[in-house]
């Protein structure tokens, strides 16, 4: 079922989410069901459990040919619950970013370059893969979500914070 994605100033973005307890459960399955049908519905490169009003730490992403982010190269789709993120790196690099709680807009944000991500699939089975470029930033983006952080306030120069509209459309697309 396609749900209801939250808009920034919905307080319940702000929100730390609470860890999976149970695994491969109907309330998980039927969870990441509607968490994928909202992404591809909304063309979204990742979603996180809190931007449909689940206050859990729940993450999908994954892009193949995607209109939103069109220069993107890909990643494979995944579930990802529980999630810890740890930075192989301390260089960061700046990139347009958007995201389905913040619609028509785009941001400039740094983000860590290289890291390894760990967590648990839907049957709880552990899992970690590493991560550069577009896939560590949707990692990162999403994984944010979990914490009640916005990409905006990631942001470093507000200046660099539009609509994708009117933002000069190579430096959006070179995301």
């Amino acid at each position: 079922m396609i749900r209801e994605v939250l808009r920034m100033g919905d307080e319940r973005l702000l929100r730390v989410s609470r860890p999976v307890t149970e695994f491969a459960t109907p309330a998980l399955r039927a969870l990441l069901e509607d968490m994928r049908e909202t992404m591809d519905h909304l063309d979204g490169a990742g979603l996180a459990a809190p931007q449909i009003g689940v206050d859990l730490r729940v993450v999908i992403f994954g892009v193949d040919a995607n209109p939103r982010y069109p220069q993107a190269e890909a990643v494979p789709f995944t579930v990802l619950v529980n999630p810890q993120l740890t930075p192989l790196t301390a260089d960061e690099e700046d990139g347009w970013e958007g995201c389905l709680s913040v619609p028509g807009l785009r941001g400039l944000v740094p983000r860590i370059k290289r890291l390894r991500y760990a967590g648990f699939d839907i049957e709880g089975r552990p899992f970690e893969r590493e991560a550069t470029g577009f896939h560590a930033r949707v990692v990162q983006h999403e994984c944010d979500h979990l914490d009640g952080i916005l990409y905006p306030m990631r942001m470093r120069d507000l200046r660099r914070f539009g609509y994708t509209d009117v933002l000069q459309l190579d430096e959006v697309a070179a995301e």
